[in-house]
């Protein structure tokens, strides 16, 4: 049962998580010969061991990437470079992947990429890249949280990690808004799978 939020509750909520996701990664998997990809903000590691690390991501249900690496086991993490001469390629990656369902059609041949140890396209112009295994999974009704054993990882451009501020800055008003209105349906997918009303019920 959902608890009863005041909207004093949920404003102190969206300020205590402001800011604590601040680097938009793009993950990217492959199952039964098909890519796919999407921008998530929520990964991170998910081990303290050093010499045996691990990653997790959670991907909303909704998204068409969540059942390849459901069922294909293995994804890759990517960061993006904010250095002058990639941010435009950037910001590409993230409209590319961000920007429609991998449901309607390939996604990632538009993309320089080579195969990584599981499989998955690595994204070349990215900036760092993390290969995992899945070796567990927690369905949280609207999302996935996939936790995978690291198998790889490499270093592939010049810059520092591309954050979600300047990210949304560049790709400017008309793809954001663009963005904001596709996303409802996303949440409205959430909604329903947690039982709470959708915008239009």
């Amino acid at each position: 049962m959902t608890a009863e939020l005041t909207a004093d509750d949920l404003k102190a909520y969206a300020s205590t998580i402001g800011g604590l996701r601040p680097v938009p990664v793009a993950v990217t998997t492959v199952h039964g010969g098909r890519a796919n990809g999407l921008i998530t903000l929520s990964g991170g590691p998910a081990s303290i061991i050093p010499e045996a690390p691990r990653l997790v991501v959670s991907i909303t249900t909704y998204n068409f990437s969540h059942d390849l690496i459901r069922d294909g086991g293995v994804f890759i993490l990517h960061t993006l470079s904010n250095a002058a001469e990639l941010i435009e390629t950037s910001l590409e990656i993230i409209r590319t992947l961000g920007g429609r369902t991998g449901r309607d059609g390939d996604k990632i041949s538009g993309l320089r990429t080579r195969p990584g140890v599981t499989g998955a396209p690595i994204l070349l112009d990215a900036l760092t890249y993390v290969e995992a295994r899945v070796i567990r999974s927690l369905d949280n009704e609207e999302n996935t949280f996939f936790v995978g054993d690291v198998v790889g990882a490499g270093r592939l451009n010049a810059g520092g990690k591309l954050d979600i501020g300047a990210a949304w800055t560049g790709l400017g008003k008309e793809w954001t808004d663009a963005y904001e209105h596709d996303h409802e349906a996303q949440i409205d997918d959430s909604r329903a799978r947690r039982g709470l009303p959708t915008s239009h019920s």
